[in-house]
């Protein structure tokens, strides 16, 4: 799990240039890339994304496709992070 988080913020800065936020040019690009699944995904031009808002898509992403895989399962999680 730590090389997965490793590799998030490595990923994040690396297509932010090393610059604290991207801009939505190099957000798509990197989500195209590394995410493809969720490359429809839609941010506002002239939108600047922070690794927060970067960290709450990986969230948001990890809940729904643990929701999914969920219905063949008798357990739920409780860690919803927001």
């Amino acid at each position: 799990m730590e090389l997965a988080i490793n590799s998030l913020v490595t990923e994040f800065h690396k297509a932010a240039a090393d610059q604290p936020t991207m801009n939505t040019t190099q957000f798509q690009t990197m989500i195209s890339k590394q995410l493809p699944s969720c490359a429809k995904m839609g941010v506002q031009g002239g939108d600047n994304i922070s690794f927060q808002n970067f960290w709450t898509l990986i969230n948001k992403q990890a809940v729904d496709l643990f929701q999914s895989s969920e219905k063949n399962k008798s357990y739920t999680c409780t860690c919803l992070l927001q």
